[in-house]
């Protein structure tokens, strides 16, 4: 063991036991107690469907969902999700069958680099998950935390209308 600048012992890393549902999967994993839910499931799981764009929780890119709600990735402490259930962009498909959200983004042509639309995908799916998807001012509100440098706004958000739409 080494000794710090005021002759203390340094002490180890210590990494901490979870345990939570990834994707239909129960994963126990060992992870730093500093280690983002982002950082995991892309740099430990290989699940890269998440992007890191700001890893400021200001453009959405990383969302994924949590118990069926929406939240920021890089903003999320992994040992925060002990227990929690958690669905990627990688584990909405049931194998070659596509979540009608996904169906949706495609028929609407919803995005153009396609790099937020993971993002975009699991917010919108929270966002009915939650039922404030009422109409289109509130659709817009409530999505204006995932941004899109191409601009497919208005795609976005007719694929979002027509699942709602399909639903009720």
């Amino acid at each position: 063991m080494s000794a710090t600048p005021n002759g203390a012992a340094a002490q180890p890393f210590v990494s901490h036991s979870i345990c939570l549902r990834l994707n239909g999967k129960d994963r126990q994993l060992d992870v730093l107690p500093w280690t983002t839910l982002l950082d995991l499931l892309r740099e430990q799981l290989d699940l890269v469907g998440s992007k890191k764009g700001c890893d400021h929780g200001q453009c959405g890119a990383c969302t994924v969902l949590r118990d069926g709600k929406r939240i920021n990735a890089c903003l999320t402490l992994a040992v925060m999700c002990d227990g929690a259930e958690l669905t990627t962009i990688e584990g909405l498909a049931d194998g070659e069958q596509l979540h009608p959200m996904q169906q949706a983004f495609i028929k609407h042509d919803a995005f153009q680099c396609g790099y937020c639309t993971p993002g975009q995908i699991c917010s919108a799916i929270g966002l009915v998950n939650e039922g404030r998807a009422h109409d289109t001012a509130q659709i817009q509100e409530l999505m204006s935390g995932n941004l899109c440098r191409c601009g497919a706004y208005s795609n976005i958000r007719d694929a979002i209308e027509d699942v709602v739409g399909g639903e009720q």
